[in-house]
């Protein structure tokens, strides 16, 4: 990588300049003429229906424009993407209901002149609610008699698949495409959920799926809660199971086997730029300012939640205040004002106070496990049995407790596992994909349980994982038909281990803080190890080079906080030899000929769309060394393509040059002839860019054997204050096998941004709710405790094993969600080796759960199995 002078270096991105003078505009910033402002009106019941509604005191106010209901909604938007893996159903949200599944989500909104109009508009509504059962506990609607969340049911389950008609044979690299969905830690299908015809999947496209889940009634038996032990979790009967190995055997060779129970919290996803969403229609068309984390993959799910055909949507989202995965593809909501404009005839804005995003902006799914290990006395984890309950809200079925499963599976590469799980509806706000769902509470879950059996094998922590890391095509997840597992393309986790060791000064500190104290402070270590989907495939790259010589490139990735929509690009002006500031990079509204672009989320963007740069670099070179054959004679490859200049022995020409004969030619040269395998999305926007220069436009087609997974290994230092139960982080250090690093800076970013969100689950960030009631107790900032930078360890090192991944032309693999396990793990660890093993069974680990546990002689009281207290 040293000859390289873009890859790998540090730059300004061309968005800077105008977020750090205030010139960006979020989605709130803008204002067109007779614009109008929405409120919500939020059921105050966590599940009811509405009895009676009366909008004409509201509607006869002066200054009211339109009331918007349910009644006024599309039907729900069945296959639209969600989240990572998650496509919506028959049972999806809507946006607006007449049936509330929980506390805040709306019912109705009223467009107004101004904002106080439309609140004082909803004052006057009339509206009557019959309260129905609910629960928000997902234990307590497992047991007999219990309360359903829905009316329908209590679990999300599938229903089983009639066997498939003579499939073709297919090899081992088949059998990893196909097995995606199912089996792979968050790697799966993401992409696919809003493809345009002829879109090929990312993550992998897998054929077609077993049937859609469906609702149902599950309850336990008493003897299954009467058989659990103090502070376990009851096994009762499975919705889903998967394994590999011999669990029996697994058991039998083990020295040591751990009995545990972890419960993960939910959290709000939180970002500082709430959904904000304004909307107006022109000449038939839908124009949508929002905030999105995927430009391009956003125009297929407003298209569904506002009833029309994606070619009438247009997206406008330059710059986006995070999203976490609650994002993905827009928001629901967005269809509140595109609707509400459609129906007043005026420009509509919606922006929701830091409330309303609490409950209508998504959240981390809670997991409670059951977990148990078996080790030798070398500390091989020799099997793993694990029951997983995922606390899924009201609405579509998550995969967290399933993901959470083959994380495991990966991390630590048990002989055999087996793998069971139920996903329980509850009344509380919608979860969906969060930073690492499912990776980071697997780890959390597991890695503690590690710490303990290392303790008491006599084993260093850095040591045992070495001992069970992935490495080279590391198998996870169940076994196929074909009796294989699916793989990962590369795994340099004991490479990372190392390195982390090196950079944190692992031994040093084990002696100066490993379960020492002086006075009210002991300190302790923690390392963990945390996997997570590295990036996807398939995705098209357009770009053109102009007659004055500067590179346009068109961007169809979200501008949500990270470089990406900027990073992956700087691969093509890398292979074409041009400066970076030669370029000039489109992004952010999807009039302007965007190509058709994987969602940003699963760490997969840099994967994906630096495949696509390349290919469409690819693409740009052969052209340009057929421009050269026309102009000076010779072989294509013999002309070379570097420093602005395509140069052979016959002579050389500029890049403007070539470009101003690739106009006079046409063909494909111009882009009047497009590849077949290109997007619709792609082909559409390039046929809209034809004639400007030399257009380089192609499809990821690079073969890839296994999944893209990346690893990020958390090394924490903490000091616990024993009178107050506060938690310090110390020091962090955050160490990436994440491939080729393409930005260094955006590096170190990712690394630090993901770690403290994993800091913020271990010890500050919680929901709480009341039990009786169901309604939130925890609505704000200072309630719900996400960290800031008063938080934040006081010596912090990002850095990376820089290796390869051999599976992708670019050695590049996605950064972005393995910091979050990693730093929850590492520092639940340290916690651990501060304080002792039984201090804690839950996240986060606040002072009171460690004040409590101290006063008890160093042994648990919390509440094991209730959530979301």
């Amino acid at each position: 990588m040293a000859d390289n002078k873009l890859i790998g270096r540090n730059y300004t991105t061309p968005d800077l300049v105008a977020k750090v003078t205030g010139k960006a505009k979020y989605a709130e910033d803008y204002r067109v003429e007779g614009m109008l402002f929405a409120k919500l009106l939020v059921s105050p019941m966590p599940h009811a229906r509405v009895k009676r509604l009366d909008t004409s005191a509201a509607l006869a106010m002066p200054g009211v424009k339109a009331i918007l209901t349910a009644d006024d909604m599309p039907g729900a938007a069945t296959g639209a993407t969600l989240g990572e893996n998650v496509q919506a159903t028959a049972q999806a949200e809507r946006g607006l209901t007449n049936e509330p599944l929980y506390y805040g989500e709306p019912v109705l909104a009223v467009a107004a002149i101004d904002e106080l109009t439309a609140s004082e508009a909803i004052e006057k509504i009339d509206i009557e609610f019959e309260l129905l059962p609910f629960v928000v506990d997902p234990i307590e609607t497992l047991r007999p008699g219990s309360p359903n969340a829905r009316t329908q049911g209590n679990v999300w389950m599938r229903p089983t698949a009639p066997p498939p008609a003579a499939p073709p044979a297919r090899g081992a690299a088949g059998e990893q495409r196909g097995a995606a969905a199912g089996a792979a830690a968050g790697a799966a299908g993401a992409g696919q959920a809003n493809a345009a015809p002829g879109a090929r999947g990312g993550r992998g496209a897998a054929p077609a799926g077993p049937p859609p889940p469906q609702i149902a009634a599950w309850k336990w038996t008493d003897d299954d809660f009467a058989q659990a032990g103090p502070g376990q979790m009851p096994i009762g009967k499975a919705t889903d199971e998967w394994a590999f190995g011999n669990i029996e055997e697994g058991f039998k060779k083990a020295d040591l086997v751990l009995d545990e129970t972890f419960m993960t919290q939910s959290t709000g996803h939180q970002p500082l730029e709430t959904r904000t969403a304004m909307a107006y229609w022109q000449n038939g068309k839908l124009f949508l300012h929002g905030s999105t984390q995927s430009t391009v993959q956003t125009v297929a799910s407003v298209a569904r939640w506002t009833g029309i055909t994606p070619d009438k949507v247009v997206i406008i989202s330059e710059y986006t205040g995070g999203g976490f995965g609650s994002k993905i593809p827009g928001a629901i909501s967005m269809a509140i004002p595109a609707l509400l404009s459609k129906k007043a005839n005026a420009p509509v804005m919606m922006r929701l106070t830091r409330e309303d995003e609490h409950f209508i902006g998504r959240a981390r799914p809670g997991v409670l496990a059951r977990m148990k290990v078996g080790l030798r006395k070398d500390g091989r984890i020799t099997a793993i049995d694990m029951y997983a309950i995922c606390d899924n809200g009201p609405y579509d079925p998550q995969g967290d407790g399933r993901t959470a499963g083959t994380t495991i599976s990966l991390a630590y590469q048990p002989e055999a596992m087996r793998w069971r799980g139920l996903t329980v509806l509850t009344n509380t706000p919608p979860k969906v994909s969060q930073r690492a769902p499912g990776g980071m509470q697997g780890v959390g879950i597991m890695e503690p349980i590690l710490s303990k059996a290392a303790r008491k094998l006599g084993i260093d922590q850095v040591e045992i994982r070495k001992i069970n890391a992935p490495a080279g095509k590391a198998p996870f997840g169940p076994t196929l038909p074909s009796g294989r597992q699916v793989y990962v393309t590369s795994a340099f986790v004991k490479e990372a281990l190392d390195k982390g060791r090196e950079l944190f000064k692992w031994e040093e500190k084990k002696a100066l803080y490993s379960g020492k104290r002086q006075g009210t402070k002991a300190r302790g270590i923690g390392v963990a190890v945390s996997p997570f989907a590295g990036g996807s495939i398939g995705f098209d790259g357009l770009f053109i080079i102009k007659p004055d010589g500067r590179v346009q490139i068109q961007s169809g990735i979200g501008n949500l906080g990270t470089h990406s929509a900027f990073d992956v690009h700087r691969v093509a002006a890398e292979m074409i030899g041009v400066p970076w500031e030669q370029c000039d990079v489109v992004f952010g509204n999807t009039s302007k000929n965007l190509p058709w672009t994987c969602v940003s989320a699963g760490s997969q963007t840099a994967h994906a769309m630096t495949r696509a740069a390349h290919a469409a670099a690819t693409d740009a070179i052969k052209k340009l060394q057929e421009i050269a054959v026309k102009a000076h004679g010779g072989s294509p490859q013999a002309y070379k393509v570097a420093g602005g200049r395509v140069s052979g022995p016959g002579g050389s020409m500029t890049l403007a040059q070539a470009a101003q004969k690739a106009i006079e030619l046409g063909g494909k040269f111009d882009g009047h002839d497009l590849p077949e395998d290109i997007n619709a999305f792609t082909k559409t926007s390039a046929k809209n860019l034809v004639g400007q220069g030399l257009m380089a436009v192609a499809k990821d087609a690079y073969p890839r054997d296994g999944q893209s997974q990346s690893y990020v290994i958390g090394f924490a230092a903490v000091e616990v204050d024993t009178e107050t139960g506060s938690v310090k982080v110390l020091d962090y250090t955050a160490i990436g096998d994440v491939g080729t690093i393409l930005n260094p800076r955006g590096l170190k970013g990712q690394l630090f941004g993901g770690s403290m969100l994993g800091l913020g689950h271990a010890i500050t960030q919680r929901w709480a709710y009341d039990q009786h009631y169901g309604v939130a107790l925890a609505r704000r900032f200072y309630q719900n405790r996400p960290p800031t930078i008063l938080d934040a360890p006081r010596n912090f090192i990002g850095d990376a094993v820089d290796i390869p991944d051999p599976e992708t032309p670019t050695g590049v693999r996605g950064v972005g969600e393995p910091p979050v396990g990693a730093a929850y793990g590492a520092i639940m660890n340290a916690i651990a080796d501060a304080v002792g093993d039984e201090i804690f069974r839950r996240s986060p680990v606040s002072p009171d759960i460690i004040l409590n546990a101290l006063e008890n002689g160093g042994n648990r009281t919390h509440e094991a199995l209730t959530a979301h207290i």
